[in-house]
């Protein structure tokens, strides 16, 4: 009896590490992090892995609903496939909006103070004549480290036009805007589904 309760035990934990740093599978076999320093802190940024001529789109799952974006690879190359990284190894799993204001709401940071993030941060990626409307997503750029998984989710266009910092667009919210206006410091990202389109 003792010794199925050790082998039940230890399947447990396995199960929860699984579920705490899922092993990418698919299209993603090779989509790994830098190694890890310290919990959620990484050498480096993550090698490139994704098909920068494909599309890829994903699913936020969070305790208010889901929230579908198109990743902009073309516009932010470096950033989407970082995003990417991050979200096939469970990096966002059980992160917290830790901000929502009247016209952003904004996670990735593993801490939930504002100040976090994975150790590294990302070169800037500006767009031309970039459009901030609402629904769109990019980076934190300030203090410096946060860019590398920081992002936010305009609720609105950006206030007073578009940003004159580079805060690299890297997606846009396709289905589930309506739950974006509905997040609080309350919820939190259940997971992130990647998908090759």
């Amino acid at each position: 009896m003792v010794l199925v309760l050790i082998v039940l035990a230890a399947a447990a934990g396995v199960g929860l590490a699984w579920a705490a740093n899922p092993t990418p599978n698919g299209p993603f076999t090779k989509c790994k992090t830098a190694p890890l320093l310290a919990p959620h802190q990484y050498k480096a940024a993550p090698a490139t892995c994704i098909d920068l001529n494909k599309p890829y789109a994903a699913t936020m799952l969070t305790s208010k609903g889901n929230i579908t974006v198109t990743f902009l690879v073309g516009a932010a190359p470096v950033t989407v496939n970082n995003f990417i990284v991050l979200a096939v190894n469970g990096y966002f799993t059980g992160q917290r909006f830790f901000q929502a204001t009247d016209w952003y709401v904004q996670s990735g940071d593993p801490t939930n103070s504002g100040r976090g993030g994975p150790g590294y941060g990302l070169p800037d990626e500006p767009a031309p004549n970039d459009a901030w409307v609402p629904g769109s997503m990019g980076m934190a750029r300030f203090p410096a480290g946060v860019s590398g998984s920081q992002f936010f989710i305009t609720k609105s266009a950006w206030p007073g036009g578009n940003p004159a910092q580079a805060y690299n667009h890297f997606a846009t919210v396709t289905v589930g805007f309506d739950i974006v206006g509905q997040l609080t410091t309350d919820d939190r990202i259940l997971r992130i589904d990647v998908k090759k389109s």
